[in-house]
């Protein structure tokens, strides 16, 4: 099964948003490159405190990898405090559906059909 997970990061000030914003784009390059990640996408909202976040991993393994690295990463030093509101789930997500839902957005990869 793979691992997906989805919600939001959300700031509570400016100062975190600049934080985040910061942080972004070495976290995502670094997950990216994690074996077993095969979605990672921090998407900024029209609120500027609010992240939408979603990942997939290919198992449980990859993602409790990706865990301990980003504990002890730039990125939790950055981001400490910052809230988390995000639910995990094991999905049945085929390589096929991922490959062809590039072109419908994330929200597939979450809700397939």
């Amino acid at each position: 099964m793979r691992v997906a997970l989805t919600g939001h990061l959300r700031c509570a000030t400016r100062a975190e948003a600049d934080r985040v914003r910061a942080g972004l784009d070495a976290h995502l390059r670094l997950t990216r490159a994690e074996p077993g990640c095969l979605r990672f996408d921090v998407t900024p909202t029209d609120d500027p405190l609010l992240w939408q976040v979603s990942e997939l991993f290919t198992d449980r393994a990859a993602f409790a990898a990706h865990q301990n690295r980003t504990a002890a990463s730039d990125w939790a030093r950055l981001t400490a405090g910052i809230t988390r509101d995000y639910k995990i789930t094991d999905t049945p997500i085929t390589d096929r559906q991922i490959i062809g839902d590039e072109a419908k957005g994330d929200d597939q990869l979450t809700n397939p059909t």
